[in-house]
């Protein structure tokens, strides 16, 4: 059985006992969470919602929180003296998929 869930305007596929990054969620360390559901895959076949599934939902429990690996962007113009330097680090919240719900 799989789920595919929304969060931070992305879709993930699930299954139970996964573990996936999503764009940082403002939860704790071992709190529950709920996702909504776009298309459940189940003993009854593949439901796909309206835009998601009613009555059905993913449980997962935050593990942590981290940030990515830095990135560089480095923007110039050639002959002018113009340059710019930044660094961007994504934070990401680790979840624990718990139940999956039809």
């Amino acid at each position: 059985m799989y789920a595919i869930i929304e969060s931070g305007g992305k879709q993930y596929q699930v299954k139970e006992g996964d573990k996936i990054s999503v764009e940082k969620l403002s939860a704790q360390q071992g709190e529950k969470i709920t996702f909504n559901v776009l298309l459940a895959s189940g003993e009854k076949g593949v439901v796909t919602g309206t835009p998601y599934v009613k009555g059905a939902m993913v449980e997962g429990e935050v593990l942590g929180q981290y940030k990515e690996k830095k990135i560089v962007v480095f923007r110039y113009k050639p002959k002018k003296n113009i340059r710019k330097k930044q660094g961007h680090r994504q934070p990401y919240t680790l979840v624990k998929i718990n139940s999956i719900k039809v």
